[in-house]
């Protein structure tokens, strides 16, 4: 019995802190001990998760003042891997991996780093990165970034796609939405956090461009740059737009609405388009990195094609909801190749090649 200790900020609301809680609640615990090291105990994933994991709270508001903690909490627990289940937790462990010699250190990279990090301070830290034992990356988007950018050895970098609990996500999509679809249109959705790398510019930009058409945009998220995408909104002129803030359960939203649409500048592995198929929802996405090539089967599950080009994005925008597309065809796609059974094995395989202490 191997024990792994996952360490997370908290169980926020978020793909890494989803895809960890999901991680530990469907291990094989005949063979994993899991146990859950949070730097502040809250989130919406602490009621998700399974009540019988352990959860040991360091009560520490910020990263750089984690380092001790964690430490001692290695020292004391001696678990057989410790699983930094965030880049920049993870980046911050890598420098005292060397004094753990009998712990395998595994790091789940969540971006792009050369794109997403920028503060000096976490930079410096991923100097250390190749202490870390094995590195998952979610995309060869990302894996090819860590190599050529932050000259990563090669033989540590596994990749594993990120999981979908497509059973979950159907029950929650009979739910009722709390702000109903207008009638007698065509209903667009996008979500994220409502910040520039996510190109809620450009998407508004792209509605600029369907004036008097019979289509609704709906953008769920909260961030810094709503009041700006608002003005940016009243600026266009675009009355068919509204943004619905922060929803718990988007998922009756991703079933019911006609399109999908993913705008980001750069992505980690959006979970969020995976999302979007397992509800059975056709996607339009950027062409940017971040394995989104990885997910869209091309006219199957959705298409990809470049955002900046406002123009011809709004014309593949009517094209495409003028058009039928197969709701158990997209499930299927997105089942087949990444529920939570297929790639959970992919995780278990590489905890259970590691060596116990």
């Amino acid at each position: 019995m191997k024990t792994i200790l996952f360490i997370l900020p908290d169980l926020n609301m978020g793909g890494a802190e989803r895809i960890i809680t999901l991680l530990i609640n469907y291990l094989d615990k005949k063979k994993f001990t899991p146990k859950l090291l949070l730097m502040r105990r809250e989130g919406y994933y602490l009621e998700l998760l399974d009540k019988n994991i352990e959860i040991i709270d360091i009560k520490t508001p910020r990263i750089r003042n984690a380092f001790f903690p964690i430490l001692n909490v290695i020292r004391t627990l001696k678990p057989d891997i410790v699983f930094g289940g965030w880049g920049e937790i993870s980046a911050y462990l890598a420098p005292i991996i060397p004094f753990f010699p009998k712990v395998h250190f595994i790091a789940r990279e969540t971006n792009i780093v050369s794109q997403h990090v920028t503060r000096p301070e976490i930079k410096f830290f991923y100097r250390f990165y190749n202490n870390f034992h094995t590195i998952i990356a979610q995309s060869d988007d990302m894996k090819n970034d860590l190599i050529n950018n932050l000259k990563i050895r090669e033989n540590k970098i596994t990749k594993i796609n990120n999981p979908v609990d497509v059973e979950v996500i159907e029950k929650k999509s009979l739910e009722t939405m709390i702000y109903p679809f207008s009638e007698g249109y065509k209903n667009v959705l996008a979500i994220g956090n409502l910040s520039y790398r996510k190109g809620f510019d450009n998407l508004l930009k792209v509605f600029s461009h369907l004036k008097g058409e019979n289509i609704f945009l709906y953008i769920i998220g909260e961030g810094d740059d709503k009041e700006k995408l608002v003005e940016l909104k009243e600026t266009l002129l675009i009355e068919n737009v509204k943004f619905l803030g922060k929803i718990t359960n988007p998922y009756p939203y991703l079933k019911n609405a006609d399109l999908f649409i993913l705008s980001s500048r750069y992505e980690g592995f959006p979970n969020v388009l995976l999302e979007a198929g397992a509800t059975g929802t056709f996607s339009l996405a950027n062409n940017c990195k971040g394995g989104i090539n990885e997910i869209i089967e091309e006219n199957v599950n959705g298409k990809i094609l470049s955002i900046e080009d406002h123009k011809n994005f709004a014309e593949q925008i009517k094209i495409t909801l003028n058009q039928k597309h197969d709701e158990n065809r997209i499930n299927k796609s997105i089942k087949n190749r990444f529920s939570k059974e297929i790639i959970i094995k992919q995780y278990e395989k590489i905890f259970g090649a590691t060596k116990s202490n």
